[in-house]
């Protein structure tokens, strides 16, 4: 099933997609760059190699085989009720969908979990690459958590796998600088996470960063009241004020970054003029 589904189709799907938003971002941006393209281009990637490389054979054979578990040992949710598989499949999907909205709070919120988390939030500019700067050990780490989901949901391993695809397809939508027309990006908001919408979440400000957590469906921040739209994009300096040294993020430094001391998050505020400063400490 990873082969014919996960590879073999979703795998194409995926590239294609990245490939038309990377145009699309280039001829219709959301926000204004402040580094080098290609050079952000080789460090997201190369960051994340390792992560790719666990995502393939550690993440997705583990969530398959909890799955395939699932149906031996009629374990999880969807076993405690009858209903078409169709409708089994959605609430699954909802779901695991809602776990990620939960596991991306304890990302931000649990010390241990920040400090992987943190290699993506350091990027100073937002765009479909930022999507795949990931560290390993947040891949690691989210086989238990979501893992856990996997089981309690009782999702199949069809849902599994689809999920997966819909997940990296979102992520890439969303973290993209694709300037979408604003009425139709508002209504496509009511349903799914969207540019402008994460571009909050990627603030240098922290209380614009705590908010806007869901990764494909929206309404999780909206049930939860942790989404924020109310800001400009030109407005928002992506990035985290501690490390907004560009020279600092290389790539051996964000790959030995979680292990090392983290530096605590230094105040921001937005002025009259909407610019972003850093204020004394």
């Amino acid at each position: 099933m990873i082969r014919s589904i996960f590879d073999q189709l979703g795998t194409p799907i995926l590239i294609g997609l990245f490939l038309l938003l990377f145009l699309l971002e280039t001829k219709f941006q959301l926000r204004k760059r402040v580094q080098r393209r290609i050079q952000r281009l080789i460090v997201n990637f190369v960051v994340s190699l390792p992560a790719f490389a666990l995502l393939r054979i550690l993440f997705i054979p583990a969530m398959l085989w909890l799955a395939s578990g699932n149906q031996a040992w009629h374990f999880g949710l969807n076993y405690l009720y009858n209903a078409p598989e169709y409708i089994k499949f959605a609430i699954a999907f909802l779901l695991l969908d809602y776990s990620n909205y939960i596991w991306h709070i304890l990302l931000h919120k649990l010390p241990l979990m920040w400090r992987f988390h943190l290699v993506h939030h350091t990027d100073l500019d937002l765009d479909v690459t930022t999507a795949f700067r990931f560290h390993f050990g947040e891949m690691i780490a989210s086989v238990f958590f979501r893992g856990a989901a996997v089981l309690l949901t009782g999702a199949s391993p069809l849902t599994v796998l689809v999920y997966e695809i819909v997940f990296e397809a979102a992520t890439q939508f969303h973290h993209s600088n694709m300037k979408i027309p604003f009425r139709f990006e508002k209504l496509l908001n009511k349903i799914v996470v969207t540019p402008r919408m994460h571009g909050v979440h990627h603030s240098m400000i922290k209380t614009e960063t705590d908010s806007n957590y869901s990764i494909i469906f929206s309404f999780w921040d909206r049930i939860h009241r942790t989404i924020r739209l109310n800001l400009h994009q030109h407005e928002i300096v992506t990035g985290v004020p501690a490390y907004a040294n560009e020279k600092e993020l290389t790539i051996g430094n964000l790959l030995k970054l979680p292990f090392t001391k983290i530096r605590e998050w230094k105040n921001a505020e937005r002025n009259a003029e909407g610019n972003v400063s850093q204020l004394k400490e």
